[in-house]
């Protein structure tokens, strides 16, 4: 099994939620979350221009199965993408061991 972490834009989040639900996946978790990087965002405020160097992102956790890797990694490209800089990150991570809380199952079974 391997966890997913992407940080996008959020205003790319409903693109990338319906691609990963085309790819059938159906739940993962999400979070507003505040970073800083290269990118400057600009906020106009009575036509005045500020500059900041925080940058508003949303960031989606997934665990998946390995045979769901790819085509959920593709998904998550495919669709954050606008080829300006600050289009997001990817992280992959292994998980050790899965349990659904409500029955004890445990291992890739208990993800859906």
């Amino acid at each position: 099994m391997k966890k997913i972490e992407a940080i996008i834009r959020r205003s790319k989040f409903e693109e990338v939620k319906e691609a990963l639900h085309e790819t059938d996946i159906q739940w993962f978790s999400y979070w507003d979350i505040t970073g800083t990087g290269m990118e400057k965002e600009g906020l106009v405020v009575r036509g005045q221009v500020f500059e900041s160097s925080y940058i508003q992102r949303r960031m989606l956790s997934i665990v998946v199965r390995e045979q769901n890797l790819d085509r959920t990694i593709k998904a998550i490209m495919k669709s954050a993408w606008t080829g300006d800089m600050g289009d997001g990150k990817i992280f992959v991570s292994t998980i050790e061991e899965t349990y659904r809380i409500r029955n004890g199952e445990k291992g890739s079974n208990a993800l859906y």
